[in-house]
């Protein structure tokens, strides 16, 4: 992590153990509610169920090989089925048996012409829903196998999340836009844009309307879509992609993990300021000297065009000169130095530098996060083709504060 973060908790993460085993890259993972065990899928095709012995440590109770690389998973512990996205595009749909020590195969869905990048199940219409690097989101119906409807995008469509209420789905793609659609009606209801990257990550919040996104551009945005204001906070503390993202709902913080092994816990019970949208200028808003494109004014001044910067605290287009501080800003959703013109760094006060999030050290490459929260455990998956099992109550608070169940 950079050197300007430091952790307001002592207390991080607590690794409760390590599943090495998968000679590939792990793409998912998920806990197994009221379970001590972990589902995993891999791009050395195996698809595979841990469980927790007496000796502590987890062991495949199942070991399957698919006929090419796992890229996705999701699993509905109410029916018990697995759904397994494939680099191939096809979905394999299989159901376990009550003890998890066997899996039945069900059915295959050809979702897709490459590879899938996100699956998501349904139970009440009865719909797996997926999105691939074929550019396409694909719905399609479990008890029959055959497609409800698909939408096209003009990138690939990198990771979704659903609302069984509305039946809204958020899809997040490699252009850098989330798109919502409406899937009864395969109907766009709106496009947001604010990143520089491509999305790596969503989560939705269906209790306060929140969507989360995480990037490329190592930054997170919250898209108050239950405000109906068009509110967006950015969050900036990761020096990498975000890969992972979970909102805990009764203590109002987000977890975020990242390529850089970094862990954040952000509080989000708190008043943000929205950042603002950056001006443009001809010539430095702060001492009117000429930006190195405005030749008019370099003519009429004699002088040597400036390049142009933006203040990050009130959005104002500068020079280096009248933007040589820098400085945290919380508040705003800056972690870390950013740069400041000289005006907004004389306002902004000791206290106002408070950190807002806390940070701390995942030990490894983070590509896959996903959590648990009625427990506090989460699960990571790193590029060392390790999975970790972390128990994140000692971080985001007592369990009475966060609603997590004893384990």
């Amino acid at each position: 992590m950079a050197a300007e973060i430091h952790s307001r908790s002592p207390r991080g993460p607590v690794l409760l153990t390590k599943i090495p085993g998968h000679r590939e890259h792990v793409t998912s993972a998920c806990l197994i509610p009221r379970e001590d065990g972990v589902i995993t899928a891999s791009e050395d095709r195996t698809l595979r169920v841990w469980l927790k012995r007496d000796s502590g440590q987890y062991w495949p109770s199942i070991y399957h090989t698919m006929s090419s690389p796992c890229s996705a998973l999701r699993y509905h512990h109410e029916s018990r089925m697995i759904f397994v996205g494939q680099d191939s595009g096809a979905i394999v749909e299989f159901l376990i048996s009550d003890d998890f020590n066997k899996m039945s195969f069900v059915k295959t869905y050809p979702a897709h012409q490459s590879r899938v990048t996100e699956v998501i199940f349904s139970p009440g219409p009865e719909w797996v829903i997926s999105t691939g690097q074929d550019k396409f989101l694909t719905w399609m119906c479990t008890q029959s196998g055959s497609l409800v409807g698909r939408h096209a995008f003009s990138s690939w469509a990198s990771c979704l999340q659903y609302d069984e209420e509305t039946k809204y789905a958020f899809v997040g793609d490699f252009s850098g836009q989330v798109t919502l659609l409406k899937l009864d009606t395969c109907a766009v209801i709106s496009t947001l844009k604010g990143h520089e990257g491509s999305i790596s990550c969503l989560y939705w919040d269906p209790v306060h309307r929140f969507l989360f996104s995480g990037s490329s551009d190592h930054s997170i945005i919250l898209w108050d879509i239950g405000g109906r204001q068009g509110r967006t906070f950015i969050l900036q503390g990761h020096h990498d992609k975000v890969q992972g993202l979970c909102y805990l709902q009764l203590s109002q913080q987000l977890v975020s993990c990242s390529v850089d092994g970094g862990i954040c816990v952000w509080n989000m019970d708190i008043e943000r300021e929205e950042a603002p949208q950056w001006l443009e200028s001809d010539s430095c808003q702060k001492c009117a000297q000429p930006f190195f494109w405005n030749i008019k004014q370099m003519w009429d001044t004699r002088s040597m065009g400036l390049r142009q910067h933006h203040c990050r605290k009130c959005g104002q287009a500068v020079c280096g000169k009248c933007s040589s501080k820098r400085s945290s800003y919380p508040i705003m959703g800056f972690e870390f130095q950013v740069r400041v013109c000289d005006f907004c760094y004389e306002s902004i006060k000791d206290e106002d530098r408070t950190p807002l999030a806390t940070f701390h050290e995942g030990k490894h490459n983070i590509c896959f996060m996903t959590m648990d929260t009625s427990r506090g455990l989460m699960v990571t998956c790193g590029t060392d083709r390790l999975v970790k099992i972390w128990d994140m109550t000692p971080t985001v608070g007592c369990s009475m504060a966060t609603g997590f169940s004893p384990r």
